[in-house]
């Protein structure tokens, strides 16, 4: 495939939809803009998850993804967003996204990481054996390595559980992704969202939640590092640092 082929860009706007109290984009609606323009990507070469369900009984899982931070846009904004696979690792790939104002001034990077599974194993499908690219991708804007976690926390680090709802599952029948990123938010009060800016945030998913199944939400804080994990029973199944300016 062709290296401008893999590259997807669109023109948006920030809705109401789209912004926390702050009147800007929010940090769960950041990884949403990420999420949904990465579909767009793959479904425009042909590779997306419902495309691979059809076609090949699979579906795309996200595993990790770090988000950058210089600036958030404010409501009604105008900014384009770009996407594009930056590499095929065999068993996974990272795809980078951009995010930008109208005067062309990086606000959000992004680097994601995906592999596909099987509906029947649910093991890890070999991207080569896939209609995915295979090499000539674009240069990676953002590709620094995933932070290894602590994975130290105990009950006095608990903060509160939630009960998984059916508003709250994807098309893979699981809790949705961006789900996740409101459960962490919500170690937070409003105070401090609205006194602290967000530089960077890393997600780990590492495990499958579905509906009815309770979440126990913990946040350790370590090195001005904030770590929130999220448990089912005894395993944990989402892992997440976020880093603020005071």
């Amino acid at each position: 495939m062709e290296t401008e082929k893999m590259i997807y860009e669109k023109d948006r706007r920030i809705t109401s939809a789209f912004i926390d109290s702050a009147v800007k984009l929010g940090v769960a609606q950041t990884v949403l803009l990420i999420q949904d323009n990465l579909t767009e990507c793959f479904n425009a070469m042909d590779c997306d998850g419902v495309i691979f369900q059809k076609k090949f009984n699979a579906f795309w899982v996200f595993t990790k993804m770090k988000v950058r931070f210089t600036d958030r846009p404010d409501w009604n904004d105008k900014i384009a967003i770009k996407t594009y696979p930056i590499d095929n690792a065999g068993l996974r790939t990272h795809v980078n996204s951009e995010i930008r104002d109208k005067e062309g001034n990086t606000l959000v990077v992004s680097n994601q990481e995906l592999c596909v599974l099987s509906t029947q194993t649910h093991r890890p499908m070999k991207l080569f054996d896939l209609p995915f690219p295979k090499e000539g991708f674009p240069p990676a804007v953002f590709n620094e390595p995933f932070e290894r976690f602590p994975g130290e926390f105990n009950d006095d680090d608990f903060i509160y559980e939630h009960t998984i709802r059916s508003y709250q599952i994807d098309l893979s029948h699981h809790l949705n992704n961006i789900e996740y990123i409101k459960l962490a938010l919500g170690v937070f009060d409003e105070a401090f969202l609205l006194s602290h800016k967000i530089k960077e945030l890393e997600v780990h998913y590492t495990g499958e939640s579905k509906e009815g199944q309770l979440l126990k939400i913990y946040k350790h804080i370590q090195d001005k590092k904030i770590y929130i994990y999220i448990k089912e029973s005894l395993r944990t199944v989402f892992e997440c640092c976020m880093e603020f300016d005071d």
